[in-house]
């Protein structure tokens, strides 16, 4: 008899619950920036529009100062932790 007993039997192997090459966007976006399959930054630019007088300003994404808007002085966003929260009422797009 034998020591060594062979343990992988030709159906023991299963396919992969998940594609590793092709992972969705979900997954993509829950992991952390450096671990995904092309690393990119969690941060971006966007537009964000004045909600009183509709000029467009530029601001980062996670900003960690109070901006406000060059006319009229509205507070437009303010600092967290992590992303900035936009007041109410105003809207942004991402810059491309």
């Amino acid at each position: 008899p034998s020591l060594f007993v062979s343990s992988i039997t030709k159906n023991s192997f299963s396919k992969m619950v998940k594609d590793m090459l092709k992972p969705s966007k979900a997954d993509e976006k829950r992991q952390h920036k450096l671990k995904r399959l092309v690393q990119e930054p969690n941060s971006f630019f966007m537009d964000v529009r004045c909600l009183d007088c509709f000029t467009i300003t530029t601001v980062f994404s996670h900003a960690q100062t109070v901006v406000y808007c060059s006319n009229c002085s509205t507070m437009l966003c303010t600092p967290t932790g992590g992303l900035a929260r936009l007041s109410e009422g105003c809207s942004y797009r991402k810059k491309a």
